[in-house]
């Protein structure tokens, strides 16, 4: 390893949790459909992970919890024995290859359609829709619902899914969890005030706001260890139709509330210029969150080896995730060690369903 590697800030170990990693390059999540149709985890997404294994972490793409929260064809869940039999051996071969595994752990909120629930209407903090499509599970799209506005007395039954569905993943083997508090999904919902509009104990005040996410982690902390839950927020993003009042005042809330778990870790998605979640003159909420927590701050939004380094460097964070260079470029960490070009990724196989464009894009060949 070269001196300029081993100075550079992404080569140097960190332990988060119990966990140590070798290197504070991240795969972040991607859905990526490559599970069969009833959710359970295949042959080839443990081939996909294991090519991926020098990451310092690779964290799932999104795995549903229950059928009421997963709404993508294809995607997995751990919510059943099947799907978690499917994980173990995934996580297994991710093993023995050397890598380091976290579960994501997703509730589609407002954004499953009723197709997936025999019709049911989706949930919600507030019956406000998505705007847009989502897709459908025999291929093509279609428009979002106005969800239902989940009862009070609904609330401890999913945070007791988010438990439940932990437990399974550490049953699997993953090493930990991460709970999805992003991208307008359930969690992320109840956080921002554009997609809450309730007016009880769950909404309004910031502090109401975060209730149901402080919930869910305390339930997920205190079933599988907080040094082993991890949670994703996307606090500036507009996808999935949202936005937030205030999220500098909303978040460094947050970051403060969570702090008292000792979390293995706090991923935020903070996107540079460029990322199709950036936003114009977006408001700093994760420099707020870093400054008001003493957890481990993964970073992720468009960031390359520089800037990542340099993001790291300067105390932003203590690792960085990477999702779609990972994709083409299953030996990354590698690459960027040794200055390699990067292959880029064809968009039109990204959620298609074969091993095209998911496990047939080779390491470097030096």
């Amino acid at each position: 390893m070269t001196e300029t590697v081993i100075q550079n800030p992404l080569f140097q170990p960190l332990n988060i949790g119990e966990l140590a990693m070798p290197n504070r390059i991240v795969m972040a999540p991607m859905t990526r459909g490559r599970a069969t149709p009833e959710g359970v985890p295949t042959a080839l997404q443990s081939q996909h992970y294991v090519q991926r294994a020098s990451a310092g972490l690779i964290v799932t793409e999104g795995t549903g919890i229950s059928r009421q929260g997963l709404g993508w064809p294809c995607a997995p869940g751990v919510w059943n024995e099947a799907q978690q039999a499917g994980w173990e051996s995934v996580v297994s071969a991710v093993h023995e290859a050397g890598g380091r595994i976290y579960c994501q752990l997703w509730h589609m909120g407002r954004t499953v359609l009723p197709v997936y629930l025999d019709g049911a209407l989706p949930v919600a903090p507030s019956a406000i829709a998505v705007e847009g499509k989502g897709r459908l599970p025999e291929g093509g799209f279609a428009p979002y619902v106005t969800p239902r506005a989940l009862e009070i007395d609904e609330l401890p039954g999913i945070v007791e899914d988010y438990a439940k569905a932990a437990a399974r993943a550490i049953a699997a083997g993953f090493d930990g969890v991460e709970i999805h508090g992003a991208n307008g999904y359930l969690v992320d919902s109840f956080i921002r005030s554009g997609a809450n509009q309730r007016d009880d104990e769950y909404g309004g005040r910031v502090d109401r706001r975060w209730r149901f996410p402080l919930e869910v982690v305390d339930a997920v902390a205190e079933t599988v260890g907080a040094n082993r839950t991890g949670i994703r927020f996307s606090p500036t993003g507009s996808f999935n139709s949202m936005s937030d009042e205030d999220p500098v005042a909303s978040y460094g809330y947050g970051a403060s509330q969570l702090d008292r778990f000792g979390l293995a870790y706090i991923h935020v998605i903070d996107p540079r210029p460029g990322h199709f979640m950036a936003t114009e003159d977006a408001p700093p909420a994760a420099a707020e969150m870093r400054k008001n927590t003493k957890t481990p701050m993964i970073l992720n939004g468009g960031f390359d080896e520089g800037t990542g380094a340099r993001a790291v460097m300067l105390g932003r964070a203590d690792a960085i995730s990477f999702g779609v260079p990972f994709i083409a470029n299953p030996d990354l960490p590698e690459r960027y060690a040794e200055g390699w070009e990067l292959t880029p990724p064809d968009r039109d196989t990204f959620y298609t369903h074969g091993a095209e464009g998911y496990v047939d894009y080779p390491p470097h060949q030096s």
